[in-house]
Parts: C-alpha cells; sequence; structure tokens
C-alpha cells in the first residue's frame, strides 16, 4: 500500500484550482464512509463549481467561463468516460473535503478533467482519499455534436493544464 499522506506545502501545485466541497450525511454508506456513487456526485460538484460560470456576486476560479447555468447557451458539457480510483475510505466530517483539479489533456473538442480528493485544507498531513479522470465533451445544444474548444476556453484552462494521472494500481 501506497502512502497517501500528503504535507500541506506539497497538497496542491500551482495548477490546481481547488474547491471545498462539503459531505452531506446522506452521502454515506452502512459503513460509515463516503458511497462511492456519492463520490461522483461530489465530483460533478466540483467540476461545475469550477468549470461554470456562477450566479452574480458568486465568487469562482477562473476556469469558470462556461455558460451551462444558461438553457440558451450554445454548448453544453457532456462525460464521455468517467474513471475513479478509490484510495482510502472517506469518514464524514463537517469541515469541507478539498478537491483539487486539473487538465489532463486538451483536445479538440474534450479535455480531461483529472481530481483528487483530499481530507481538508489546514490538515497535516492531508489524506488522499481518490484520484479520478472524466473527458468532458463539448457539444451543441442545437446539434448535440462535437464542437471545438474555442480561444476563450483554451486560454482560460491552459494555465492548469498538466500531467494527467497515471493510475498505477491497475491491474
Amino acid at each position: 500500500m501506497t502512502d497517501d499522506r500528503v504535507g500541506a506545502a506539497d497538497a496542491a501545485a500551482p495548477t490546481r484550482i481547488r474547491i471545498p466541497i462539503h459531505l452531506r450525511w446522506g452521502d454515506l454508506d452502512a459503513l460509515g464512509h463516503v458511497n462511492n456513487a456519492s463520490m461522483l456526485k461530489l465530483l460533478e460538484e466540483a467540476r461545475l463549481r469550477a468549470f461554470w460560470r456562477p450566479e452574480p456576486g458568486v465568487a469562482a476560479p477562473p476556469t469558470a467561463i462556461l455558460d451551462a447555468l444558461d438553457l440558451r447557451a450554445e454548448t453544453m458539457t457532456l462525460i464521455a468516460r468517467q474513471e475513479i480510483e478509490y484510495v482510502r475510505p472517506v469518514p464524514y466530517g463537517q469541515r469541507p473535503l478539498d478537491v483539487q483539479l486539473w487538465i489532463g489533456r486538451m483536445g479538440g473538442s474534450s479535455i480531461d478533467v483529472c481530481y483528487e480528493v483530499f481530507s481538508p485544507r489546514g490538515d497535516d498531513p492531508q489524506i488522499r482519499y481518490a484520484r479520478s479522470t472524466a473527458v468532458i465533451v463539448m457539444v451543441s445544444t442545437e446539434t448535440g455534436r462535437p464542437v471545438r474548444l474555442t480561444d476563450g476556453m483554451r486560454e482560460a484552462w491552459s494555465p492548469y493544464l498538466d500531467q494527467p494521472i497515471d493510475y498505477s494500481r491497475r491491474s
């Protein structure tokens, strides 16, 4: 088993977007840790906060440029693939998890969003609970067909481009 504890200074590279995500009691299963299906919802929430433009007056990272909350938007995002590696069980806590995101690959119409889920910020060491990659495809809301990433998307997201996750635990 690898050591998945990370010192606070090492927890996030400068190319990462950090999104605090609170757990809900309902995210737990009968064993007292976050259910595997709930992890997908936590990652989804982090992704939406990282890439969707917020409501007026709400702070957001510079990557939050998609008008996904506007039903008249020209493009929407679809998940083409998602992979999660569960490293340790996530216990319930009232402080938010530290979900860190970055772009592992930028293609013509898609990006690979990489995630690492850690214990709350300020924990030293932080515990890595999960790693994940989601392939996000930009598609036309009118046709449902993939559309190319815009120059604005590339400009906003390029600073967060880093190495993809190497899933070394594959057998």
